[in-house]
């Protein structure tokens, strides 16, 4: 599965020092040459560099960047059309990786706190889920209820800017998952 992962996500999880939570998907995480443009806060840059290029001894990191030539021109004209946007930006290239992906019969997700890419891409059959989501993953393998509520609070104070009741509902997913880790 190739999991795309949007600037939203990458700025509030690089921001607070989480980027690792995206290893916890089963599948390779994608970041857009422009999404990882789109990414212009520190300390998130020099993270999301990190994530993607690896360590000093010339490792890879766990996400994979990708060219917009990689893309099928049709995808990108597709895209433009369904978001109606003229120009290439991270939206355009996530919608045209959906459709790509899915024309070669294979699985993805999407990783967004833009509710339209979240929309057009369920749309098109991707999995979706924002940085809450990934917050809640990482619940699941084996950050506890307290550390992840701490986190939320973290990221929502640093920029994600979460409603009363959108943080209330992460944290009853929070809850829910640990609930469910613990058998309870």
């Amino acid at each position: 599965m190739e999991v795309y992962v949007d600037a939203t996500t990458l700025i509030a999880l690089g921001d607070a020092g989480h980027l690792a939570f995206l290893e916890n998907f089963d599948g390779q995480c994608v970041v857009p040459e422009t999404v990882a443009a789109e990414v212009t806060t520190q300390p998130a840059t020099t993270r999301v560099e990190a994530l993607i290029e690896g360590d000093a001894d010339g490792e890879g990191g766990p996400a994979s960047r990708q060219e917009a030539s990689e893309i099928p021109q049709t995808h990108l004209d597709t895209a433009r059309d369904i978001l109606g946007e003229s120009d290439s930006n991270g939206d355009i290239e996530i919608i045209a990786s959906v459709l790509w992906v899915r024309d070669r019969g294979d699985v993805v997700a999407v990783v967004s706190d833009d509710r339209r890419v979240r929309t057009v891409a369920g749309d098109f059959g991707a999995t979706v889920t924002g940085t809450v989501g990934v917050v809640v993953r990482a619940v699941h393998e084996g950050l506890t209820g307290e550390e992840a509520k701490s986190i939320v609070r973290e990221i929502d104070s640093q920029g994600l800017h979460l409603t009363g009741e959108l943080r209330d509902t992460a944290f009853d997913l929070i809850d829910e998952a640990a609930d469910a880790d613990s058998g309870g």
